[in-house]
């Protein structure tokens, strides 16, 4: 017997159609105001979906999704995390936080490796995102390492920082540097040379995923590793000078900034420096992580590969050991439903375009990448367009839309999920008209997979992962100021039932959330949910 197998739930009917689960990536329920980008998208078909009796709302934030509190907002990793493992389990933001409070984070041997270093004569570099938005990081976890590197008596240590703009408000990297800034000039004392030494927005250098845009990585590759690129005498002076120059210009999409000292670049990486990237999120370190890793790396020309040693704050994908030092043990994400799907033979297939296609598979499947059972399993990638995506909020959801219907008329697989990327990535730009039409183009989407359910006899499964759409601006002081970043809003869950051939109801939980979608979805495919799966959404009516 598989480790990970399922009974039959009593009492079930099968039916013949397929169950059809779609993330609608950032579409949250806002105040349903001028402020809220789905409530003021043309919506039909969610509309109507949320009139259905098997309509409920989750919690997609916070504890519900391992965060440490709740006032820190959900994101597409734990979301999908969350959604795929069916209980709920401490993130990246939480674990590093918790390490690092209780000190444990500094007798790791990569902490130990780094010091080494820098007592043989290097220097320790740190490249991040600097912001509190708990996403990606937290500026309040770089700030201990800093001083930390002080108490241990390292003596010249270098931040190559990327603004965010994203997981914050679009011009907040000024105060982050001053608080940045503040503590390199307290650990400097005494002698000791810690200094900001590059940087750039998190859309325009380094932070690429999913492999959509090396030259992002190499435009940061020149910049941090080299000393490459656009000069200034400090981190403020840059973004002070961009903003002059640009007024629309916000903090994730600033070219980069090296700065220098009569002439030349402080902070170039050499060999017997060590490297640390301060990112706890995966997605957008992983291919960094490749530069400095990969001796047969053909991405783009290093020019330079200084013999360093490189950590991650925590290893970024397990199956393929990416970065191979790293400062905090990495969550291990165990008796996924997709481990428990192949275990009882259910076969399934997911898609989505690039920027959401690791959700829906690495994510999904507990940090985990490629095929749990090939034979079962079918995973389709759809290239994103390699713009921003405020030009083209439509993104790819005809293509996916497409081959999911492609996938429902086969009539191959029992589970199909996707992905619709727009509700986020659209609603990291904070324009309105692109937000409201990027809503529409996943309702229009939805239109047209529904007609195909209806036809194949199954049902389709409809939430979120996170809000972000719903909210357009805040108001402080009387004036807007554009919202890119996700919110603390609840998502919509709904069932539509096209097979008739069982009845249920929406079970009353509280305050449910998106740990109870897999065990939901396990019942719905006609199996009892494991033991230690937060209870289903539905019961039988």
């Amino acid at each position: 017997m598989s480790e990970y197998s399922l009974k039959p739930l009593a009492g079930y009917t099968p039916f013949t159609g397929p169950v059809v689960f779609i993330v609608m990536d950032g579409v949250g329920i806002g105040k349903q105001d001028e402020s809220d980008g789905v409530f003021l998208a043309y919506t039909p078909n969610l509309d109507a979906l949320a009139k259905e009796p098997l309509y409920t709302r989750l919690k997609a934030h916070g504890i519900a999704v391992g965060q440490p509190a709740d006032d820190d907002m959900g994101n597409s990793e734990v979301g999908h995390n969350t959604l795929g493992a069916g209980r709920i389990f401490p993130q990246g933001a939480k674990l590093c936080g918790e390490s690092l409070n209780s000190g444990r984070f500094f007798e790791g041997k990569s902490w130990k490796t780094a010091v080494e270093h820098a007592h043989a004569g290097g220097t320790v570099h740190f490249i991040g995102l600097l912001s509190d938005g708990n996403v990606h990081t937290h500026i309040r976890q770089l700030l201990q390492m800093l001083e930390r590197c002080a108490a241990e008596g390292v003596q010249r240590v270098r931040v190559h920082i990327l603004t965010d703009g994203r997981d914050v408000g679009e011009r907040s990297a000024l105060g982050y540097i001053e608080t940045l800034e503040n503590t390199l000039k307290s650990c400097s004392a005494g002698g000791k040379d810690y200094r900001i030494a590059s940087g750039g927005g998190r859309m325009y250098i380094t932070m690429d995923r999913y492999e959509a845009d090396w030259a992002m990585v190499e435009r940061g590759w020149n910049t941090h590793v080299l000393g490459q690129g656009r000069t200034f005498a400090n981190a403020a002076e840059a973004v002070q000078t961009y903003y002059g120059e640009d007024p629309d210009v916000t903090d994730q999409h600033l070219h980069e900034f090296v700065i220098v000292e009569n002439g030349a670049s402080i902070g170039a990486i050499e060999d017997g420096d060590a490297v640390l990237c301060f990112n706890f999120r995966g997605d957008r370190a992983i291919e960094l992580s490749r530069a400095f890793e990969d001796g047969d790396f053909d991405k783009f020309d290093r020019k330079r590969r200084p013999n360093v040693f490189y950590a991650g704050m925590m290893q970024y994908d397990g199956d393929r050991h990416i970065p191979k030092h790293f400062l905090v043990e990495p969550l291990n994400i165990r008796g996924t439903i997709s481990e428990y799907l192949c275990g009882a033979g259910v076969s399934s297939f997911a898609i989505s375009e690039t920027q959401k296609y690791g959700h829906i598979t690495y994510f999904w499947n507990g940090n985990k990448s490629g095929y749990i059972d090939e034979t079962l399993e079918r995973f389709v990638e759809v290239p994103s367009d390699n713009v921003t995506f405020d030009k083209r909020p439509w993104m790819k959801v005809a293509e996916i839309t497409d081959a999911l219907i492609a996938a429902v008329e086969s009539g191959q697989y029992k589970f199909i999920r996707a992905n619709y990327p727009n509700g986020d990535m659209v609603g990291h730009t904070g324009h309105p008209l692109a937000v409201r039409i990027s809503v529409e183009a996943v309702d229009l989407g939805l239109e047209r997979l529904l007609k195909a359910v209806k036809k194949a006899g199954g049902m389709a499964v409809i939430t979120a992962d996170h809000g972000n759409a719903d909210l357009l601006f805040t108001v402080k002081n009387g004036v807007r100021e554009p919202h890119v970043a996700h919110t603390l809003n609840p998502v919509p869950f709904m069932i539509k039932d096209y097979s008739g051939a069982n009845a249920w109801k929406i079970r009353q939980l509280g305050t449910p959330g998106l740990s109870n979608v897999a065990a939901t979805l396990i019942n719905l495919l006609g199996f009892e949910a494991p033991e230690d799966y937060d209870r289903a959404l539905i019961e039988p009516a």
